[in-house]
């Protein structure tokens, strides 16, 4: 299972939400790159990126912090927030970015990121799932649409993306726990899919109960910049991954 480190992004700031909500904003010591140069010298390879203030605004915000980060570090990076036209998956790509994130557009505009699939290989997408009530959030889980997750995976997972992180948004930022439930019944129902765990990592017994009911990875946020959950003790697990 990955491990995936979360950089949120607000003002050029690394910044936690607690439930989505624009109001609870933490702020923490570092900026976004050095954050992210901590990750990868302390052999950590991938990187999950979001643009907050893109994704409430429709539109990317802080490309100075993406080129900066896919510029200066080796890390993997998948990036979202705002993605709204091709031109913008293509900045993305060419900046470096190995993954373009899709959210909105995917579950209001299915036709155009099929064309995007089309045009530029599912490979290079990160399907994104947020999740509230089993329904699926957009516009930074700023709106609910009548559109549930699992009949929204398998949609896309028939025309070819097959991995995609989903996020609880009743769960993120409070550090009480993952939502297994609904992992299993994802893993359950479509087991093919790579499913990335995202919200409510507390503790390494999350991201080892992650790893048992088949998770093929999982998103860190708020547990690491809170000290719930240490850089050595991700590593070490990254390390015993490696052996088995």
């Amino acid at each position: 299972m990955q491990i995936i480190p979360a950089i949120d992004i607000i003002d050029g700031k690394c910044v936690r939400l607690t439930e989505g909500d624009y109001d609870a904003i933490t702020e923490y010591k570092g900026s976004p790159l050095d954050i992210a140069k901590q990750y990868e010298d302390n052999g950590i390879s991938r990187l999950h990126l979001v643009d907050l203030d893109g994704a409430k605004a429709g539109s990317v915000v802080n490309w100075k912090t993406v080129e900066q980060i896919a510029s200066q570090t080796e890390l993997i990076v998948d990036f979202g927030g705002g993605v709204k036209n091709r031109e913008d998956v293509n900045r993305i790509i060419e900046l470096g970015v190995k993954y373009v994130t899709i959210g909105s557009i995917a579950a209001k505009n299915p036709s155009l990121f099929s064309s995007w699939i089309d045009e530029f290989g599912s490979g290079q997408f990160l399907l994104g799932a947020d999740v509230k009530d089993g329904n699926i959030m957009v516009g930074g889980w700023t709106e609910k649409l009548e559109l549930q997750v699992i009949p929204y995976l398998n949609d896309y997972f028939e025309k070819g993306i097959s991995t995609a992180f989903c996020t609880d948004v009743s769960k993120d930022g409070k550090l009480q726990g993952p939502s297994i439930e609904l992992y299993r019944e994802i893993i359950s129902l479509i087991p093919e899919f790579k499913l990335i765990a995202s919200g409510g990592v507390s503790c390494m017994e999350d991201i080892y109960l992650l790893d048992s009911i088949g998770c093929s990875g999982v998103i860190i946020g708020k547990a690491i910049y809170e000290n719930k959950i240490s850089i050595p003790e991700l590593t070490e697990f990254i390390s015993q991954s490696r052996k088995n």
